[in-house]
């Protein structure tokens, strides 16, 4: 592709001659600063707000839009041909357009889809050249395996999911911790008096695109399937013999499902709390979706569950705090187990407020942990106010 119609491309995703447009501000951990032999990743979910948060970094270390090129790798106008010559082709034309220019900042938004890309980004960040990179993608696996490998030490990996709860109150200024649990985070739907078509459209968008192409299933029938099961069963132990068997698939082939599901961050997977590898093993996982909202588009079950909703949205707010939580079975069950900073914490959620059943459990769970921490209660008030706040994971 020549390099004025790459450039126009550019035009349209940058904001050379517009106003960057007013957002939400995203509560997230930005780097102090951008260094040119060092790439920001941001991960997330499809339609989490990665493009929208690639805007406000200009704002946050203070960029003049105009040296600032975006592109976006899933625009069609780019063709088929997306490998490390158009990217070369890219950073040459913006380049050649400015060539007074001292830093530039090049924003490549949803890099997955380009072959090569990993590997030309690191010639590009073993010899800086003022040239400064942040890539998003749609994948957990974007910055791991073999990838990783090839960008160690070279690059910052920052997850962005749907609004929190806060977030939340900034986009909806009269809602609710229930409109919350309702309508889900998803940035864009909560403007709109349609939000639930454009989620039921973000559903098909990441089984098809990110999922179904993945594993390389010739229909996205039994994909979704099994997100549903998943989505249904939510905060309770799945068996996946249980859910190959109603899907009409192989345990394995259930297994690939689920695990092209949680690379794109639809669903989390939370394994048994056991110090043993052998005994976490034993166990199955529970499953939670990325969004509570994005969740009633699948499932099939009438009826709120508000308990189930707070569980759901206590537990991506863990993740949001970069703590991978567990969960425990013994005599009775904690809903969630994490490690941080000040040892083991058991949690305990519930809508109506805790019950003798949530105190049996915690004291089954003492027994066999006599030094873990005191257990947080989590209700809709804590909830609201912040009770996980203080939470910081074991580094």
């Amino acid at each position: 592709m020549d390099a004025e119609r790459l450039l126009e491309i550019t035009a349209y995703w940058s904001f050379w001659d517009s106003q960057v447009p007013e957002t939400v501000p995203r509560d997230v951990a930005l780097p102090q600063r951008l260094r040119d032999s060092l790439a920001l990743a941001v991960q997330g979910v499809r339609r989490c707000g990665k493009s929208t948060l690639l805007a406000q970094m200009m704002a946050h270390y203070r960029l003049n839009p105009r040296h600032c090129a975006f592109l976006n790798f899933e625009d069609p106008r780019l063709g088929q041909q997306l490998d490390h010559t158009l990217l070369d082709g890219w950073v040459a034309a913006f380049r050649s357009a400015h060539p007074r220019l001292k830093k530039a900042y090049f924003f490549l938004d949803e890099i997955q889809g380009v072959a090569g890309w990993e590997r030309w980004l690191r010639t590009q960040l073993e010899r800086p050249k003022d040239n400064y990179f942040v890539v998003t993608g749609s994948n957990a696996q974007l910055l791991s395996g073999e990838l990783s490998g090839v960008l160690t030490g070279r690059h910052l990996t920052l997850e962005l999911f749907p609004f929190d709860f806060s977030e939340f109150l900034q986009a909806r200024r009269k809602g609710t911790l229930e409109d919350y649990l309702h309508n889900g985070g998803f940035p864009e739907p909560l403007f709109l008096d349609d939000g639930d078509r454009l989620r039921q459209q973000y559903f098909s968008d990441i089984i098809e695109r990110d999922i179904r192409a993945r594993v390389g299933a010739r229909s996205a029938v039994a994909i979704k399937q099994v997100v549903q099961m998943t989505f249904e069963s939510a905060g309770a132990e799945l068996s996946l013999r249980r859910v190959a068997g109603a899907a009409g698939i192989a345990v394995d082939t259930a297994a690939t499902y689920l695990a092209a599901c949680e690379a794109a961050y639809l669903v989390f997977s939370v394994p048994f709390f056991a110090f043993s590898d052998r005994k976490r093993a034993a166990r199955n996982k529970k499953y939670y979706p990325v969004d509570t909202g994005l969740r009633r588009m699948v499932i099939t079950r009438t009826g709120a569950d508000r308990g189930k909703l707070l569980e759901c949205a206590v537990h991506l707010e863990l993740r949001r705090r970069g703590v991978r939580p567990a969960y425990w079975r013994g005599k009775g069950e904690v809903d969630f187990v994490v490690t941080t900073n000040r040892g083991i914490v058991p949690i305990q959620v519930s809508w109506e407020g805790p019950t003798d059943r949530h105190f049996r459990a915690l004291e089954a769970f003492y027994e066999s942990f006599p030094h873990a921490q005191e257990a947080l209660m989590i209700g809709p008030a804590e909830f609201e106010a912040g009770a996980l706040a203080g939470l910081a994971p074991d580094r």
